[in-house]
């Protein structure tokens, strides 16, 4: 019996001594990592260790919060404290991942050049997490752009509510009944003449003086104009989609071509075509501006410039102002003569879509049609902004190239 005891003891402490490891914690929720890389510290202290460091879009397990600050735990292992803001929910990254995806296949408003090194951002906010950063005179593609207010609260994670604390059961009242108060004496009687003692006399009433006219409320101040930002949707040459201010953007047009903006916002521009001046090779261009920032629309102004054989420098040769346009601009390569089109406002407030050919130096209206933002339609063999390559020759009648000839002398 004695042996049998002593069996069951060395076994009892050796399961004792095999559990002393903790249980890794359940997992509230599952969260990504917003920022580029993200540093994980030991404690609630932001001065103590860092414990791991993470890259954009890791997964990473919510196991405790605190106020504004969350315990997570990576895929190896490691387990740190960071601010929720940092992080972005499930939905929220594939949010992010299907922008990249469409913003892939979108078409390029044109080159635009940081001065600057500059943020991206998840969402066109301040206070959006910023997963990477465009190094100083880098080159971007523009794809969209949108106005949003400076102050908006940012989009991350919310972390799930904790669980309401089980209350403690009441003790069962005692089945001992309890003596109560003695009962309440009877009320008095009322009198006999209670009905005339009840009816009350009436007390002439004064003639009521006209009361002055109450003064006019104040005029109600205006609410003061909320500071906007303008946000652009970029694409680096890596095929990273992301947000940054429009603000540190600066087309990059030639400069003997921007020179003419007067003041004026370059949003986009496109190369339509190539021409030869003896050994000088150009570029006829066409281009979108704006007059002032802080707009829900992308431009006022599209402008189309040739190059004048005759006077050897830029020349306008179509110009339209005072409209609100909108993105995507379109250039469609189609042989020596190409056209494009643009998203307008219609008087009546409806959208509509403008196509125009450009022949020499002509520039006429071929077709105008109601435009849907959400259908996707392919555009047959769209053009980019960068400067066209030499097109290929091709066959035309007698007539035109003699007009051809024609418009090149007088140009």
């Amino acid at each position: 019996m004695t042996l049998t005891r002593a069996v069951l003891c060395f076994w009892l402490a050796l399961l004792v001594s095999c559990s002393d490891k903790p249980r890794p914690v359940a997992s509230l929720a599952d969260a990504f990592v917003g920022p580029s890389t993200l540093p994980l510290r030991s404690q609630l202290a932001a001065k103590s260790p860092v414990s791991a460091t993470v890259q954009h879009g890791e997964k990473l397990a919510i196991i405790e919060y605190r106020h504004r600050l969350v315990k997570v735990r990576t895929s190896k292992g490691a387990e740190g404290w960071t601010d929720m803001r940092q992080l972005l929910t499930p939905e929220q990254m594939a949010t992010l991942r299907n922008m990249a995806q469409d913003a892939s296949r979108s078409l390029s408003q044109g080159q635009a050049t940081v001065f600057e090194s500059l943020n991206m951002h998840t969402q066109p906010s301040r206070t959006s997490p910023s997963f990477g950063q465009i190094p100083e005179s880098d080159k971007v593609d523009v794809i969209g752009h949108k106005l949003t207010p400076r102050v908006q609260p940012a989009e991350s994670f919310v972390p799930p509510k904790k669980p309401a604390p089980t209350r403690k059961k009441a003790k069962p009242k005692s089945s001992r009944a309890r003596i109560g108060p003695p009962p309440r004496p009877p009320a008095p009687k009322l009198p006999s003449n209670w009905m005339a003692l009840s009816v009350t006399k009436a007390e002439p009433v004064a003639p009521a003086e006209s009361a002055p006219p109450a003064p006019a409320p104040p005029p109600a101040a205006p609410p003061a104009p909320v500071p906007m930002d303008d946000w652009s949707l970029v694409r680096t040459h890596d095929g990273k989609v992301g947000w940054v201010l429009t603000r540190p953007l600066s087309m990059a047009i030639p400069d003997e071509v921007a020179q003419y903006a007067e003041g004026h916002r370059i949003t986009s521009y496109f190369a339509l075509r190539q021409v030869h001046d003896g050994d000088v090779v150009k570029n006829d261009w066409l281009w979108t501006t704006i007059t002032k920032g802080g707009q829900p629309y992308e431009f006022d102004s599209f402008r189309v410039f040739v190059w004048s054989l005759k006077h050897h420098r830029y020349e306008t040769a179509y110009i339209e102002r005072n409209i609100v346009g909108h993105y995507p601009v379109q250039v469609i390569s189609a042989g020596p003569m190409p056209s494009f089109s643009l998203v307008v406002e219609g008087i009546d407030g409806r959208l509509y879509r403008k196509t125009y050919s450009f022949d020499s130096y002509r520039i006429r209206l071929v077709n105008r049609e109601l435009y849907d933002p959400g259908a996707k339609k392919e555009a047959p063999l769209l053009a980019s902004n960068k400067p066209p390559t030499a097109q290929a020759d091709v066959k035309a009648s007698w007539y035109a190239k003699l007009k051809n000839r024609v418009h090149r002398f007088l140009r």
